[in-house]
């Protein structure tokens, strides 16, 4: 909701849990609260809105206006949602290629027809070797400095920048090769090679029920 121009894909699972008249109706159910969820927003924001330019000061407020009006302008495209029985590989491929055939909707995203220069996909290809090589521990944690630094020892990367560099990694980090977490303070000098590792991390450390899990050891 934060992200201008956001296109979603609501994935529904456990169908096989479902009647098939199930399935319809909670679509149409999920589909439904969606809209109104929406609705809510723009009118709550609407409101805020309204209440900030009616106030006495108006000036103290602009930060938050102008906050608001960010948010206001962020429009959503919200596709239809897809049921899918997740122990079906036939059901995974289907929404594969549907995932697929939206990516390439040129209206839903216009930059995917646009073309990155050679570098990034040098950069990429390097970025790959490096995280596959013996010495990257498994974490795959690589400090900033030194991955620029490993990349300018190729030849055809010896003149790579760090802004250039930064650059691209914003591109792989959308894309999903690698995560860099910028905007955090204490993390945007590490960039994680293996996004994988983290999904393990988190895995271990955020669990269902874990409150219980603790509470039931002696």
């Amino acid at each position: 909701m934060r992200v201008p121009n956001s296109v979603v894909l609501p994935v529904g699972t456990h169908v096989d849990c479902c009647w098939q008249e199930e399935v319809e109706e909670k679509r149409h159910d999920i589909m439904a609260k969606i809209a109104a969820m929406l609705a809510e927003r723009k009118s709550n924001l609407a409101h805020f809105i309204d209440n900030l330019e009616g106030s006495e000061e108006p000036e103290f407020y602009v930060d938050q206006w102008e906050r608001l009006k960010e948010m206001e302008s962020c429009t959503l495209t919200i596709l239809n949602l897809v049921a899918v029985n997740c122990t079906d590989h036939h059901d995974i491929k289907k929404l594969e290629a549907t995932i697929l055939e939206h990516v390439k909707n040129e209206e839903l995203f216009p930059e995917v027809v646009r073309v990155l220069p050679p570098i990034y996909r040098q950069v990429e290809a390097a970025i790959v070797d490096i995280a596959q090589s013996e010495e990257m521990a498994d974490h795959g944690m690589m400090d900033l400095q030194y991955l620029l630094s490993k990349l300018s020892q190729c030849d055809h990367l010896a003149s790579l920048g760090r802004e250039l560099l930064q650059d691209i990694l914003r591109y792989l980090h959308r894309v999903g090769l690698v995560v860099w977490y910028e905007e955090i303070k204490h993390l945007e000098s590490t960039v994680f090679l293996q996004p994988t590792f983290l999904i393990t991390m988190f895995k271990l450390l955020v669990r269902y029920r874990l409150v219980q899990q603790l509470e039931s050891i002696s």
